[in-house]
């Protein structure tokens, strides 16, 4: 995995990782800025994960916090939006980039929400294998406090909101958002919209499972559904097809070379990534990057 491990550590040391130092970025050059999905709710960007907010007269539901030197930020955004407090905030997932304001928001006030497998990895210090970084163990204040095994709903704002686990995709701990009545949904980093995704193979994440996550999303969608990605930009049904025919494509052309006794750097040289590339190589993660970490996933290391 070395070619993998430099590669991909040296791409997210420019694209500030959450597991690097807040020294790694300026965050007075970051602007939080929302967009407008659906009456009240707003899909917001900064930097790192995208944010879901639910605005409205129960109060705000967020979902994921980014970074916490960028939590002043989201409130200030949040504010210009609604007079009413942050009363809930649902992790996505346990990465820093979704959960790195939760210590901040957590002692605000605001209820911490995720999956049982979110509390447990944050709670203990984990290793990123793919970077060969420690994430240190998160601060009592920013665990979550309600923890949930397979779904749980919430009722604000005029909303049915449901979050549901899925089978290991991106992480072990990955949560779906779904506003019923809005057609709207939040997809957390199992969708990551014009782009190759990380897939944190290390915490349990696979190419199956997110294709399989992606089936399950899709299930969900209507013509007219709105798509909240982990990251990239705001998204509809087709761009989501797209993205699950994208895994597919390169887990099938992998998978025969995985069978062959290819080694990594076989199975990079070879391109399996080629078709796609022009559309989705031009993220943080290289064509390269990705081919190994589909790899890595198939390979089950």
């Amino acid at each position: 995995m070395r070619t993998l491990t430099s590669g991909v550590l040296a791409i997210l040391i420019l694209a500030g990782a959450s597991w690097l130092p807040a020294q790694e970025r300026d965050w007075s050059k970051v602007a939080v800025v929302p967009q407008k999905v659906v009456e009240g709710i707003y899909m917001m960007t900064g930097a790192g994960g995208n944010l879901g907010v639910s605005a409205g007269p129960d109060g705000v539901f967020l979902i994921d916090d980014q970074y916490a030197p960028l939590t002043d930020k989201i409130k200030a955004a949040i504010a210009a939006l609604s007079d009413k407090p942050i009363r809930f905030v649902l992790n996505t997932h346990w990465h820093g980039d979704h959960t790195g304001g939760n210590e901040n928001l957590g002692k605000a006030g605001a209820l911490i929400v995720a999956h049982d497998n979110v509390r447990v990895r944050m709670s203990v210090e984990q290793f990123m294998a793919a970077f060969g970084q420690k994430v240190p163990a998160a601060p009592k204040a920013a665990l979550p406090v309600v923890t949930f095994n397979d779904t749980v709903t919430l009722h604000l704002n005029d909303q049915e909101i449901t979050a549901f686990h899925v089978a290991p995709a991106h992480t072990d701990g990955d949560a779906v958002i779904h506003f019923k009545k809005a057609d709207v949904i939040h997809t957390g980093d199992i969708f990551f919209n014009g782009l190759y995704p990380f897939i944190d193979v290390g915490s349990g994440g696979g190419i199956e499972g997110t294709i399989a996550a992606a089936d399950r999303i899709l299930a969900l969608c209507g013509d007219q559904t709105k798509l909240i990605p982990g990251h990239g930009p705001l998204a509809g049904k087709a761009d989501l097809i797209a993205y699950r025919d994208m895994l597919a494509g390169i887990r099938d052309r992998v998978k025969p070379m995985l069978a062959a006794g290819k080694t990594l750097e076989e199975v990079q040289a070879a391109k399996p990534t080629a078709a796609f590339d022009e559309k989705w190589g031009k993220g943080f993660l290289k064509p390269e990057q990705f081919a190994g970490i589909v790899y890595a996933s198939l390979k089950g290391k």
